[in-house]
């Protein structure tokens, strides 16, 4: 459970970084990048896998770039979810989650160690 708890405040504290970084990415305070980062947990465990599987041959066909696509949809349909956190444009969200997996990765590795 504490693992859990973790990975979650890590990924609050990477979205928080992100709506920083990006203008096109805003976060009203620390309680909707906790929400936030809750619902964007389950978005990628339960939503991301099936639109994965379906775009699988179009991903296959761009060398797998449409995933950086389909990661920055999981964040604007996130964004249309929580009240508080706001993604305008699918530029903002692509590079928006790109860095948001950097960051996270980051963090994860300076506390592992």
């Amino acid at each position: 459970m504490s693992g859990i708890l973790t990975r979650w405040l890590i990924n609050t504290v990477a979205l928080l970084i992100v709506a920083f970084l990006i203008d096109g990415i805003k976060v009203s305070g620390f309680g909707a990048a906790l929400i936030a980062a809750a619902v964007l947990g389950v978005v990628n465990a339960f939503i991301r896998p099936v639109i994965m599987l379906f775009t699988l041959p179009f991903n296959v066909l761009t060398l797998g770039l449409l995933t950086f696509v389909i990661n920055g949809f999981m964040l604007q349909l996130t964004s249309a979810v929580v009240s508080g956190f706001e993604v305008k444009g699918l530029w903002a969200a692509i590079i928006g989650s790109l860095i948001l997996s950097l960051v996270s990765s980051l963090l994860s590795w300076v506390i592992a160690v």
